[in-house]
């Protein structure tokens, strides 16, 4: 019985979750204002997905950082 009823509100739940994405749909961008916003916000992903990616930031050259300054 306790299993049904944790299936049952499993259920409901993901029912629940199902319903508001499907009610929330997906609504394009159409002002000038909003598209610029876009296109900022995919160039920086682009420029950080560079800028961070594994290689640049495990291969990289010391920094002047206090961590690789020599200490007299």
């Amino acid at each position: 019985m306790a299993l049904m009823l944790l299936f049952g509100a499993l259920g409901g739940a993901v029912t629940a979750l199902i319903v508001v994405l499907l009610r929330r749909g997906r609504s394009d961008t159409e002002t000038a204002e909003g598209l610029r916003i876009e296109e900022r916000a995919r160039l920086q992903a682009s420029m950080d997905r560079v800028s961070y990616n594994s290689f640049a930031v495990h291969n990289a050259p010391p920094t002047q950082s206090d961590s690789y300054r020599p200490h007299h």
